[in-house]
């Protein structure tokens, strides 16, 4: 639950309708990508994110352009320069900023 609420204010502040949010999460319409390296990652990150470092963006990537992708990095500085390359690549992209501020589940 905690989850839909963040992703819900996020959509809001971004300009995505409520009703947007709710078919997002329901029909899992999205991805959480992890731009920071593999062994930052592996120490600690979103639950059910994936992991793609910031150097392997580009027109080689390979995701589904038909679901939002929510990016996280450690300060908030690379996930500004992948959401702009995946922008670029026709991705439907929302940064998160900081893994810190993020009030999702998290694991290791």
């Amino acid at each position: 639950m905690k989850k839909i609420v963040l992703v819900f204010l996020i959509l809001l502040l971004v300009g995505c309708s409520s009703e947007n949010v709710y078919e997002i999460m329901k029909q899992n319409e999205h991805i959480i990508l992890d731009v920071r390296t593999k062994e930052e990652y592996d120490s600690l990150h979103i639950k059910n994110s994936i992991n793609i470092p910031l150097d392997l963006i580009d027109e080689s990537i390979d995701l589904d352009k038909n679901k939002i992708i929510f990016v996280y990095c450690k300060s908030g500085n690379r996930s500004k320069v992948a959401y702009n390359k995946l922008k670029e690549l026709g991705y439907t992209v929302y940064d998160l900023g900081a893994l810190a501020d993020i009030d999702l589940e998290k694991e290791s």
